[in-house]
């Protein structure tokens, strides 16, 4: 595996004067880039394949151990204040369980039974998209989870960093990050895990994309948790709608989500809001296409035949 070997122009690393080194290193992490944009097709089809099983009702399972491990664990747990995933359609299988994720569990890699059992309990099927991440490509744990899921009916996606590997054989989507020999022999948190997370990201941000999770480059779904996110949804609203912030803060404490608040600022009611955005499947540009402008919403609903009558959404609009 050549994220084992050592590589001869790093022998003598421990040698070389620190700016070297730091060097080094950064061209390191310059290659982990460049091995991603080497799959960007492979990421690509991978990113529709999920889109498609997510609209099902699916979930994404994120897989893996170690480094690997931790950086899935971490791509899974931000989609939840990013993009309001959630939780429910969310899983995060770490071999050792959440001890691992801060230590070192030992054996824990090895545990196939573990693996088996997780996804048993857990009844991943067809709907389903499993992410294993490994840069050996035979991690126990992580393959026996992903040969499980797909033969269960998951769509099986596999991360690694060495060619041919079990991982890559067994996925439908098989992610190849050539990184190559790190700097310090076999320590893949590096380069290998540099590229891992960035495939990571660009993976679960093309599909919320793709959900319509994303609007204008903005984070339009984002959890409202803290006063840092209070204020940042504030701002997206202001820029979306041109409204004052005291407007905008009206609608989103009545509206609790971003999407409702936009379509509150440009004439709902909170009901009517709900309504649009549920016919628009969560799409806030298609939600506010149905609406086209205010006074123009009850002809568009009336135009669905999913509706009963004009005559209930008369009665939700601002006039």
């Amino acid at each position: 595996m050549t994220t084992e070997l050592p590589s001869p122009r790093y022998s003598d690393i421990d040698l070389w004067g620190p700016s070297d080194i730091l060097d080094a290193m950064v061209e390191g992490q310059l290659a982990a880039v460049a091995a991603v944009r080497a799959v960007r097709d492979v990421l690509e089809r991978a990113a529709l394949d999920t889109e498609a099983r997510l609209k099902k009702g699916g979930r994404l399972v994120y897989v893996g151990a170690g480094t690997s491990g931790r950086l899935a664990v971490q791509d899974g747990a931000e989609l939840m204040p990013t993009f309001s995933w959630p939780q429910e359609r969310l899983l995060l299988l770490m071999a050792g369980g959440k001890e691992a994720l801060i230590k070192s569990v030992e054996g824990a890699e090895d545990e196939v039974e573990q693996a088996l059992h997780l996804v048993h309990e857990h009844k991943i099927g067809p709907d389903d998209v499993i992410i294993a991440v490994a840069a050996s490509g035979t991690t126990p744990f992580t393959l026996a989870s992903l040969r499980e899921g797909k033969r269960l009916g998951a769509l099986a996606i596999g991360i690694a960093n060495n060619r041919g590997t079990p991982i890559l054989e067994t996925a439908d989507h098989a992610v190849f990050l050539d990184t190559g020999a790190e700097p310090i022999a076999g320590s893949t948190r590096m380069k290998a895990g540099t590229s891992q997370r960035i495939a990571l990201t660009l993976l679960s941000s093309l599909v919320m994309i793709r959900l319509g999770r994303v609007y204008g480059g903005l984070m339009v779904d984002l959890q409202v948790v803290n006063q840092k996110l209070v204020l940042r949804s504030e701002q997206i609203l202001m820029r979306l709608t041109g409204a004052s912030r005291d407007e905008v803060r009206s609608a989103l404490q009545q509206a609790g989500s971003v999407k409702l608040a936009v379509l509150m600022l440009n004439g709902c009611k909170l009901d009517a809001a709900t309504e649009i955005l549920k016919r628009a499947d969560g799409q806030l540009r298609a939600a506010l296409a149905l609406i086209g402008k205010p006074s123009a919403l009850v002809d568009d609903l009336t135009k669905c035949s999913a509706l009963e009558g004009p005559g209930m959404f008369q009665e939700l609009l601002h006039t």
